[in-house]
């Protein structure tokens, strides 16, 4: 796909989703922090039933940092790889305090070196707080829709990523994670995407693919 049309899709998706926006809910910075950690192969519904006990029990950095490790299993359970998640919630409160004073960083480089935090979380985490848009968040949408649409055959999302960010230019980067969530949870499910009704169709090379 060449970047015309790439601009032309996301406008067609922005019309479609006007109302398209990050579906986790957070209050504070470190709280998205925690809930893009617990959504990693869980639904965002699941987490955002989740949070709100979680952080009526952890107000503060501090106290997520010091909450007995087998509590915090307990209330975040529902969203699985629990025992995996709560160890990386506790160290990465302790590495913020510790080597952040308390504030969660903004840069890419500095994000990533936070337990349980990859390029994915972190593209989320500088978008939604600090409004830096300078990569996409490949999630399982994004993989996706990327692969099905015909913007890039690669199948690792750090491969995936660099190929839209070679196709859109900068001023639409902000918009893309959030239209692909959007696009994916409405039309273009997993199983059987809705091409009848898709709003992107005649840019998109699945359904000529399957025709052929």
């Amino acid at each position: 796909m060449n970047q015309k049309n790439a601009v032309q899709l996301v406008k067609l998706l922005k019309d479609t989703y006007p109302d398209a926006t990050c579906s986790l809910d957070f209050e504070t910075p470190f709280q998205l922090v925690i809930a893009v950690m617990l959504s990693a192969q869980c639904t965002d519904e699941r987490v955002n039933k989740t949070t709100p006990g979680l952080f009526a029990r952890c107000k503060t950095i501090q106290d997520f940092a010091d909450i007995d490790l087998q509590e915090l299993e307990k209330i975040i359970h529902p969203c699985g790889f629990y025992k995996n998640k709560a160890k990386n919630i506790k160290l990465c409160a302790k590495q913020v305090l510790e080597n952040f004073n308390g504030e969660v960083p903004h840069t890419m480089e500095e994000l990533v070196t936070l337990a349980g935090i990859g390029r994915k979380s972190a593209n989320v985490i500088l978008l939604e707080v600090f409004g830096i848009a300078e990569g996409i968040a490949v999630d399982t949408h994004a993989k996706r829709i990327s692969n099905l649409v015909g913007l890039s055959k690669q199948k690792e999302p750090e491969k995936i990523e660099q190929d839209l960010l070679k196709i859109f230019p900068k001023q639409y980067l902000k918009d893309i994670n959030h239209l692909f969530v959007w696009h994916g949870r409405n039309t273009c499910v997993a199983r059987n995407p809705k091409c009848e009704i898709c709003s992107i169709h005649d840019l998109c090379q699945h359904d000529k693919t399957v025709k052929k």
